[in-house]
């Protein structure tokens, strides 16, 4: 029996050059639509498949390929002597090369105001249905689905017409493509139907690069981000300078960033070390903001991670210059500031949106045989949403300190305390068994400038020793969620000493 190709693609790159590759090894091309203008225009011998099928396109498109003609030609058997003679007895010739893909799904979502009728008329129902009878018989037939395999294929076809093993490769990744592509449109509507807890779930991702190991090195790891993504986000942003990130860099900064997007009306900046933030700072200016955070901590802030909300200019640049970093991640990085930076060989310097990715409303976690899936911690906290607790007020200006404190706190390891003054933090105290030793390290940390700052705690106090502990430190107000049964405690205590502490009646657990 005589070779033949299909070949229908959207993604047309290198499609000519590949097709007559193909028509030199002696396969006879059928096509559908726009490839089969392109290979026609192109000079290329190329049959419709309507020729094949004798069976017009029907429904706009709908249905153009799914027909016996086409898929008993690709999932029949070659060393099945029945399954060759009913196609002997039906005239039907074996598809022995299948280049196919999707419609642009991914794309067309992405679309800002794209219409439901829109989507639907993108989810491809041939393609996918020829990809995966294809790779179903890979042992006789070759798959692509990816433009990049052109060359590979016409070299393995070439070569007595490929081997098993690499027809089998193809088909895995046909296969990782297609399970892709459902995901999205799965996902897609669960979205529109507003399903909040579907039996089963389903996320994607594709692959932004390997990694020259995860945690330590003897970890193997890779990085992958979402198919569309939008918003700020270390999956797409644009690295301007320095080596490749590794697991823990990617890490940090996703949790630097997090932290800086609190603050979307000032200029803000976060050092952020092992996932903790070590220093925060807001100002008029992103060069006094940055000043504010380093200030905070600028011992552990040495070789950490600073994200910042506004353009790096020349005096931050300077600032940021001065100390070892592995990472800055910014909105962007003015031209001088670039020339500033670059000198220093090792520093990665990371351009992100600032935007808050509002379709990014779900967090997993990994555990050993599954998955926990929750809600994000987009919880806020305003003036009006607190209860003062105790006999003296905060002030206006107490209230927004603790407010800040409190926009802290929600990303630090739990238990956390975070001590702050005016519009910067003085002392973090991250992932301790008891609270008690967390605000031990924060006030340790803050020293003499505790002195009539503000405490956040991302729990409420079962026992009034933390407030004790808070009152020698020079503490004069304190934001927790309250709820506890022995929550009085921590009033009187507070009442003792003349402390304000106000409830926020939402917790910060972060495990």
């Amino acid at each position: 029996m005589k070779k033949r190709a299909l070949l229908s693609v959207s993604d047309k790159s290198n499609l000519v050059p590949f097709a007559e590759g193909l028509d030199k090894l002696g396969y006879e091309l059928i096509s559908t639509g726009g490839t089969l203008k392109t290979l026609k225009e192109a000079g290329l011998p190329a049959k419709g498949v309507s020729e094949i099928t004798n069976f017009d396109e029907i429904l706009d498109g709908r249905v153009k390929t799914l027909h016996p003609y086409i898929h008993a030609g690709l999932l029949a058997r070659r060393d099945e002597e029945s399954h060759v003679k009913q196609l002997e007895e039906r005239d039907i010739t074996p598809i022995d090369v299948v280049v196919v893909n999707l419609y642009p799904f991914k794309e067309t979502i992405a679309k800002e105001g794209v219409t439901e009728e829109d989507a639907i008329e993108n989810i491809d129902i041939g393609g996918p249905t020829m990809l995966r009878s294809a790779s179903k018989n890979f042992r006789d037939v070759t798959v692509v689905v990816d433009p990049s395999d052109y060359d590979a294929v016409l070299d393995n076809l070439g070569n007595n017409g490929g081997t098993v093993e690499f027809r089998k490769q193809l088909a895995a990744k046909v296969f990782r493509h297609t399970a892709n592509y459902d995901a999205m449109i799965a996902n897609y509507f669960v979205d529109i139907t507003g399903e909040e807890d579907p039996e089963t779930f389903t996320q994607t991702f594709e692959k932004v690069q390997s990694l020259r190991y995860g945690e330590n090195p003897h970890q193997q790891a890779a990085f992958y981000k979402e198919g569309n993504v939008k918003g700020a986000s270390i999956a797409n942003a644009k690295q301007l300078h320095g080596k490749e990130l590794s697991y823990n860099n990617i890490q940090d900064a996703n949790a630097a960033l997090e932290v800086v997007l609190e603050f979307p009306e000032q200029p803000a900046a976060v050092a952020v070390k092992h996932m903790n933030p070590c220093g925060v700072g807001i100002g008029d200016s992103i060069s006094g903001a940055f000043e504010k955070a380093y200030a905070g901590d600028p011992v552990s802030i040495f070789g950490g991670i600073v994200a910042l909300n506004r353009e790096v200019d020349e005096a931050t640049a300077n600032q940021l210059k001065e100390i070892f970093l592995e990472i800055v991640i910014a909105p962007s990085f003015s031209e001088r500031a670039l020339e500033i930076l670059t000198v220093k060989k090792n520093i990665r310097l990371l351009e992100t949106p600032m935007q808050v990715n509002e379709n990014d409303t779900k967090k997993v976690v990994s555990v050993i045989g599954g998955l926990l899936v929750q809600d994000r911690d987009n919880g806020k906290v305003l003036a009006e949403d607190i209860e003062v607790a105790t006999d003296r007020k905060p002030d206006a200006k107490e209230i927004d300190e603790l407010l800040f404190a409190w926009k802290v706190v929600k990303h630090v390891k739990s238990n956390a305390i975070v001590v702050a003054k005016g519009d910067q933090t003085l002392g973090v105290g991250a992932g301790q068994m008891n609270r008690v030793g967390a605000a031990g390290i924060a006030f340790e940390q803050a020293g003499e400038k505790a002195e009539g700052a503000v405490m956040a705690s991302d729990a409420f106090f079962p026992m009034p020793d933390t407030v004790e502990n808070a009152a020698k430190a020079g503490i004069k107000a304190i934001i927790q969620p309250g709820g506890s049964k022995r929550d009085q405690d921590s009033i009187n205590e507070c009442n003792k000493h003349g402390i304000a502490m106000v409830f926020t009646k939402m917790r910060h657990f972060k495990h």
